[in-house]
């Protein structure tokens, strides 16, 4: 194996002086390494205390990218990571591989390989690894350890300048606080990333970062199942306000009865059943953050009461005579569209402007190109993790009967099919440790989201427009009929009636409108 050229190492450093961002520098520095060492992966992977994320890869399936290695799970990522210096693994070494079934190359199982890891230090701090797996044993046994460690040091170098910048452009703290509690109990449960990379989700991060650190109130709005709460955590995260309380609040769960109680508190006798003094979700809020949930639920009664607590920063709890100052951020959410909730008269105007000082549309997922494989990974690490599976991935088949549908329900529909056909890949492959999930898995995705077997809908008898020369089933366009010719029917048999033809499809009136409109449905009126 040859050594690392100086040629190499100008090369390198004047591609990573002139590159424009951090995508392009780790692409450059992958290549670098591929020119070096002869290799069929190559991946490169940032740290975060117990989980590795990969950002840039060669050789492996994209939807590695989505994938978070809990590092106590993959023995040969824990060796790397308590190293100081690179690592080359026996070829016959008895510790699983994480990327087993991964390599672009090699389906099913790896074979006797050769893999080796560069733990990449900065300052006596770990930052990330590089990986680097050649399908051919014994491959990486006479490179020179003095090799390893220049493309170590390079590696590490790339990662700092890449991760400084983005703590310039974002003026994120990056601060161990701040690590600390984007790695609390919570946030872990709840997902504290927005994966995707498409354009629409690069322009919705900005207007994050944008907006994070103001104490601007937010409208967040989109379709159901887009993912708006995590927005709102990933806004509070993001804060000044983080180390302060982020309160949830389920407005379309408050009894109409007692949401003043429920918002502001009371005090001891102020009803019957009042029995102590109790705070409100104002007042637990204090110096962090109210996440208003569903807000376009709230009677017009709540929606003043809330409006004199937002404009004046001042509550009163019920039964007590004075009032109480508060400083809380509002995030709202909505999958209503709130401008015709106001026109119509079931929503304030002068609310609706309190709250959208700076509105934020999550997309649906099918508006996400590129991502329903992003996300797939990264729900296929968290479904393996939580059934104990060795090792599951999913067929490019599989990737593309997915990416074909248009997803209704967003991102929390993908998510429940991806742990569906898990289940499904399992017990079709009992005792095997590699679980490939396959398109028969997933089911046949219909226009209402629901994954039916294949005999069910040849019973339902829908007419199908093949292309008889080459045998193909346009699924999105068949998709599209289906759904017009639906909620045309729908919509004829309840006489334009939007509401009631919401309900029958089982579900909101505002997603329906938006359905429509993409697929050009439009209810005319005329009087006689």
């Amino acid at each position: 194996m040859k050594q690392i050229s100086s040629t190499a190492i100008i090369e390198l450093a004047l591609n990573l002086a002139t590159s424009l961002n951090s995508k392009d520098r780790f692409d450059r520095l992958l290549d670098t390494v591929r020119k070096t060492i002869t290799c069929d992966a190559v991946a490169l992977l940032s740290y975060h205390g117990d989980v590795l994320k990969p950002i840039a890869l060669q050789g492996l399936s994209r939807d590695t990218l989505g994938r978070r290695f809990h590092i106590a799970e993959h023995p040969r990522f824990l060796a790397i990571c308590q190293s100081k210096s690179p690592i080359r693994f026996a070829a016959d070494s008895p510790l699983p591989d994480p990327y087993d079934g991964l390599l672009i190359d090699r389906a099913g199982d790896l074979p006797v390989h050769s893999c080796m890891g560069l733990p990449l230090y900065y300052d006596d701090k770990l930052l990330g690894l590089l990986t680097i797996d050649s399908l051919t044993p014994h491959d990486f046994e006479d490179i020179e350890v003095r090799t390893l460690e220049v493309i170590s040091a390079m590696a590490a170098a790339t990662l700092h300048t890449a991760l400084l910048l983005e703590q310039l452009e974002s003026r994120a703290d990056h601060s161990q606080r701040v690590v600390a509690e984007l790695t609390e109990g919570a946030w872990k449960r709840d997902g504290g990333e927005l994966i995707g990379d498409s354009p629409v989700m690069a322009q919705l991060k900005q207007e994050v970062d944008i907006v994070a650190s103001s104490d601007f109130n937010i409208l967040i709005y989109g379709d159901t199942g887009v993912g708006k709460e995590l927005v709102a955590r990933t806004l509070h995260q993001k804060s000044h306000r983080r180390h302060g309380p982020m309160v949830y609040v389920n407005c379309a769960a408050l009894p109409e009865n007692l949401i003043e109680s429920e918002l502001f508190g009371h005090v001891k006798g102020a009803f019957t059943g009042a029995d102590r003094n109790r705070a409100g979700k104002f007042l637990l809020a204090d110096g962090g953050t109210l996440f208003l949930d569903e807000i376009g639920e709230l009677p017009l009664a709540a929606q003043s009461k809330i409006l004199r607590a937002i404009q004046s920063n001042e509550i009163q709890p019920v039964g007590q005579d004075h009032v109480e100052e508060v400083n809380v951020r509002i995030i709202a959410a909505t999958n209503r569209d709130l401008k015709e909730e106001v026109a119509q008269g079931r929503f304030r105007a002068d609310l609706y402007h309190r709250l959208s000082v700076y509105p934020i549309r999550v997309p649906s997922l099918y508006e996400r190109v590129g991502d329903v494989q992003l996300l797939a990974g990264y729900f296929i690490e968290q479904t393996r993790r939580k059934l104990g599976i060795t090792q599951l991935k999913i067929t490019e088949p599989a990737i593309a009967h997915l990416t074909q549908y248009d997803w209704p329900g967003n991102v929390r529909e993908l998510e429940h099919v991806v742990s569906r056909a898990t289940l499904k890949a399992r017990a079709r492959q009992r005792g095997k440790v590699i679980i490939v999930i396959e398109p028969e898995d997933c089911g046949a995705l219909n226009a209402s989201g629901v994954a039916l077997p294949i005999d069910l809908i040849a019973e339902n008898g829908l007419s199908l427009s093949v292309d008889k020369q080459t045998n193909q089933l346009p699924l999105k366009v068949e998709t599209e009929n289906f759904q017009r010719q639906l909620i045309s029917r729908v919509l004829k048999e309840e006489e334009g009636n939007w509401a009631a033809a919401a309900r029958r499809l089982s579900t909101d009136r505002a997603n329906l409108n938006r359905i429509a409109k993409r697929l050009n449905i439009k209810v005319v009126k005329s009087v006689v």
